[in-house]
């Protein structure tokens, strides 16, 4: 069911952009920073508020007038071999070939990629705020994924992974790792952050291959009830349970 995004009194310029159905928060920085946002007849800035309603706002010389903005959330049980992007020409199924046709909306994004591969719980929004509160490291919103791996996970490992490594330059590291208890081989990661395969980059640098990733949980909300390949909107009580940032497992 979608729900609505009110406008405050004053606001971030990128916030009031994204609320107003123009683009995500992330998009709109990127206008923001070419130049093609005018506020009052003037360039904007990065970082500015304006008060909707009594600031006039231009992007790309269309007006954008404040309203409350109705804003769809989906959620999908990914399949693997779909790619989370609206096209790319080198990859034949991405997610948005999935929806229905009344739930086919342009302003949809991924609120926290899955790659390739993986498969899970995926969100889908028109709402770039929500997008950015699920995703950002600040939040600590805590999605949990079952991996499987192609040997015996070893216990001198668990605290090395936790620790992490700098990998091509970047710092990799599990928050929380849930031991095996029936297979060796399978366990549960648990991430308040995503860089790009960081899961599979990882592991993989302490030899483990991974054979099966799914994400099952973000925040409180639990993937349950909806084959793969399904999708459905998301009430105002789960996005609400998907904001928990308390990992308490």
């Amino acid at each position: 069911m979608p729900y609505a995004a009110f406008v405050k009194s004053e606001i971030r310029l990128q916030k009031f952009l994204s609320q107003s159905g123009v683009c995500s928060r992330r998009k709109a920085e990127e206008l923001i920073q070419e130049g093609r946002v005018e506020v009052d007849n003037r360039i904007a800035t990065i970082g500015e508020s304006i008060t909707p309603g009594s600031t006039v706002v231009h992007v790309d010389g269309k007006r954008v007038i404040a309203r409350q903005q109705d804003h769809l959330t989906l959620i999908l049980n990914k399949p693997r071999h779909y790619v989370c992007t609206h096209a790319d020409p080198h990859q034949d199924n991405t997610v948005f070939d999935l929806l229905p046709k009344q739930w086919q909306d342009p302003r949809l994004v991924c609120a926290g990629r899955l790659d390739k591969d993986t498969e899970g719980l995926l969100v889908l929004t028109t709402d770039g705020d929500l997008a950015q509160r699920l995703t950002h490291p600040s939040k600590r919103v805590i999605k949990r994924y079952q991996v499987r791996v192609q040997r015996d996970l070893q216990g001198e490992d668990i605290p090395r992974l936790l620790r992490g490594r700098t990998i091509e330059g970047q710092w990799l590291q599990f928050d929380k790792i849930i031991p095996p208890k029936h297979k060796a081989n399978e366990f549960e990661v648990h991430l308040d952050h995503g860089k790009k395969r960081e899961i599979r980059r990882l592991l993989e640098s302490f030899g483990y291959l991974v054979k099966r990733l799914k994400r099952t949980q973000v925040g409180a909300y639990k993937l349950r009830g909806l084959a793969r390949g399904q999708v459905r909107p998301l009430r105002t009580s789960e996005i609400r349970a998907m904001l928990a940032s308390k990992d308490d497992s």
